[in-house]
């Protein structure tokens, strides 16, 4: 693992990477979802696309990167492309997990790969809204400490900085962004993904020009089952290889 610190709106952020295969040619930039971390990309994907030059990153606020401030979703693809300039690497493909997903979309690398991205809107369940209603009506009461008693499960433990992005970021609604992408897209799903559900990878699909849809057997981690992992892969090195298949 290495650091490096960069210089984004008037603050220092503090980076964690892994990179793999480090001479090696061309470079996937692998980013996680929110709550996870560079290593858990690394388990999945590591034992493959050995050609490749793989660079694994926490990104702000998770894993060994920390962060105390409000980011929106652009704040950490802007992050994202000064660390990759000061390390002079431009990646030909990166590969967001969930909330790493919608970073990589606004990256727009020249072929994109989604693992059950996050980005379209998901109806919440009657028990959560009811929660979150119940939060609201107590709140000016004075019982807004009672937050970590309605707080999400992705949002427990955090400081309020991240916090106040996991609210932003959450609901945020891509299809504006993902209509943007003109490169090569793969997006692999999870057919039992509750989080993201195929039917918003789908969604996605239908938005994005050059998409490819594949749903696999599995849930939000589809990716963490080695036959899963094995066939994104394969199907990357297939159609992000060679250059001549980039469009």
């Amino acid at each position: 693992m290495a650091l490096r610190q960069i210089h984004y709106g008037g603050h220092n952020y503090e980076l964690a990477y892994t990179l793999q295969n480090p001479s090696a040619e061309p470079t996937i930039l692998f980013l996680h979802g929110w709550g996870s971390n560079k290593e858990l990309m690394q388990q999945a994907f590591g034992k493959h696309l050995q050609g490749w030059r793989h660079l694994y990153l926490d990104l702000p606020g998770f894993g060994q990167s920390p962060n105390d401030r409000f980011l929106r979703t652009s704040d950490y693809a802007a992050i994202v492309r000064t660390f990759l300039h000061e390390l002079g690497i431009e990646p030909r493909a990166i590969a967001g997990h969930s909330f790493g997903g919608k970073v990589a979309t606004l990256l727009d690398p020249e072929c994109l790969v989604l693992l059950s991205s996050a980005g379209i809107q998901v109806p919440k369940p009657l028990s959560v809204r009811v929660k979150i209603a119940l939060f609201k009506l107590l709140k000016p009461l004075g019982l807004s400490k009672l937050r970590t008693l309605f707080v999400s499960e992705d949002a427990k433990g955090m400081n309020e900085g991240m916090y106040e992005t996991f609210k932003a970021t959450v609901n945020e609604d891509f299809e504006a962004e993902f209509a943007k992408v003109h490169a090569k897209a793969l997006l692999f799903w999870g057919r039992a993904d509750t989080a993201t559900p195929l039917w918003t990878g789908e969604r996605i699909a239908e938005s994005i020009p050059q998409a490819t849809l594949y749903p696999l057997e599995g849930d939000h981690y589809f990716f963490l089952k080695p036959d899963n992992a094995k066939f994104v892969a394969e199907t990357i090195e297939r159609e992000c290889g060679k250059e001549q298949n980039l469009v």
